[in-house]
């Protein structure tokens, strides 16, 4: 699952503690952790915050594509329209 959520060398990520790792390796991490849940809907609640505007990108196309993969509905809550826009198919 890690591999699935774009961690590149899953064993070394496994040997460090939570504070070693980069807030874009925590948000996958976190990912994976749920996937492995296998749910049928994934709440995502600000994935992106804190997160530098490459990470917020690569987190969101991540989430997209992992739904399509695992045939999982996406409920994305954010405070960014534009983010929003770009990413939802419904809006509620």
């Amino acid at each position: 699952l890690l591999k699935d959520v774009g961690i590149v060398e899953p064993e070394q990520i496994l040997k460090r503690y939570p504070h070693e790792l980069s807030g874009g390796q925590k948000q996958r991490v976190m990912i994976a952790m749920t996937l492995a849940l296998r749910p049928k809907i994934l709440i995502a609640d600000e994935p992106t915050t804190a997160l530098d505007v490459v990470l917020q990108i690569q987190i969101l196309e991540l989430l997209k594509s992992l739904q399509s993969k695992y045939g999982m509905a996406l409920i994305l809550i954010s405070h960014d329209l534009n983010l929003v826009h770009r990413y939802a198919e419904k809006l509620i």
